[in-house]
């Protein structure tokens, strides 16, 4: 067993997880990978079976139904803690989070940092691909967040990053109220209130090669309520 796991949650994502996990498992040779499947209709789960009796690095946990990506990282953190691993990468299944960056990720943790994000809006940072007016909505999201909770942290939004496990141990996973992408906001400010330290790294952020995305507008509007709640405590 490695001492990094890599969480890979997915729901309809027969056509990426092979290759993913592929990529994963070449690009940094120090992580295992546990894929997430929320019963996913599109057969993605016996797929992952078959990666995982094939591949002793590749774990699956099932999951009965869709709950949210907030619910899918929860269940494999808790996880992830059980089974020992002292570092808990949070990726997606369709390459808009390349694997190449994982080894920079992994090296900065281990070097210290409690938690490292994987930034697009730092020196070195972007995105591909992407509208002027996706653009707009991304950076506009991550300010949002920024001024209304006072942290100085660039992409608040990014779901590529990884947690030693004193923070998962440590911020009450019991406690955390997101299921969309405000899950992001939410873990990264526990993560501030709590004390612990915050790296960001700079990656490149490609959209999502094949299948389609999972935003929608509860998901949104819950990410534009969710940071207020933070702020006022409720």
């Amino acid at each position: 067993m490695n001492r990094a796991l890599v969480c890979i949650p997915t729901y309809n994502e027969a056509e990426n997880i092979e290759p993913i996990t592929r990529a994963v498992l070449k690009a940094e040779p120090r992580v295992d990978i546990l894929i997430v499947d929320d019963n996913s209709p599109d057969g993605t789960g016996k797929i992952a079976d078959t990666l995982a009796a094939q591949e002793p690095r590749i774990r699956v946990l099932h999951r009965e139904k869709k709950e949210g990506l907030g619910r899918a990282y929860l269940a494999a953190f808790r996880w992830a803690l059980e089974a020992g691993y002292t570092f808990i990468v949070e990726m997606d299944a369709d390459f808009s989070h390349d694997p190449r960056h994982l080894p920079t990720i992994l090296d900065a943790a281990e070097g210290g940092a409690d938690l490292v994000l994987g930034s697009r809006y730092v020196t070195g940072g972007g995105t591909v691909n992407w509208g002027v007016g996706r653009q707009l909505i991304s950076r506009g999201g991550s300010l949002y967040a920024r001024t209304i909770l006072g942290v100085d942290i660039h992409d608040l939004t990014g779901g590529f990053k990884c947690f030693h496990r004193r923070v998962l141990e440590a911020i009450e996973l019991s406690q955390v109220k997101s299921t969309g992408y405000a899950f992001q906001i939410e873990l990264t400010y526990r993560t501030l209130k709590k004390g612990f330290t915050i790296q960001e790294v700079p990656i490149i952020f490609e959209d999502r090669r094949v299948g389609h995305s999972k935003m929608s507008r509860k998901i949104f509007l819950e990410a534009l309520t969710m940071v207020w709640r933070l702020r006022l405590g409720v």
